[in-house]
């Protein structure tokens, strides 16, 4: 039986690109003050790729991102200053905040996510029984294991996520 897709994606790295601050420091978000991580861009496509994933998965998209307070903070602040929400679609309450990356298996668990992008392998290895797609978002240093999707841009996230919704759909008919 076909589960309902539901989409998780993680924010640092995936939809903050920290490494293309202007100050050409990879840690500005996390150590200057509020404002100079407000200058963090979004990574590239974000948001021409993620409203159309959103609608894709008919609004079952939830943010899940580990961090402390102070980047949880510094985070929906973000968020609100690129009009996050409404440029996307997705909802103010639909972010999970964690502080273990391997805690995020327990968001899955509970919101039902069938699909994941994250940049990181041991989040994909913590959910592998629990999602049925894993996208790990990014540049890879080594071949990543068979059993997910590496994927280097959001125009390749699109791709691999429609074409492995369809292929679920199809094996349903």
């Amino acid at each position: 039986m076909t589960r309902e897709p539901r989409l998780g994606v993680d924010i640092g790295r995936v939809i903050i690109d920290g490494s293309s601050h202007p100050s050409g420091d990879d840690t500005a978000f996390f150590k200057g003050g509020l404002e100079t991580a407000l200058l963090t861009p979004p990574v590239d496509q974000v948001f021409d790729v993620l409203p159309r994933l959103v609608t894709l998965f008919e609004h079952r998209v939830w943010l899940i991102s580990k961090c402390g307070q102070r980047v949880q903070d510094r985070t929906l602040a973000w968020l609100e200053h690129h009009d996050f929400y409404r440029r996307t679609g997705i909802g103010r309450g639909d972010v999970r905040f964690c502080r273990q990356r391997p805690e995020k298996a327990i968001h899955c668990r509970e919101l039902g996510i069938t699909d994941l992008i994250d940049d990181r392998l041991d989040v994909h290895e913590a959910v592998r029984a629990i999602v049925d797609q894993s996208y790990l978002f990014g540049p890879l240093g080594s071949p990543a294991p068979t059993w997910l999707s590496a994927v280097g841009t959001w125009p390749e996230v699109e791709v691999a996520v429609a074409s492995s919704l369809a292929e679920r759909a199809g094996s349903t008919s």
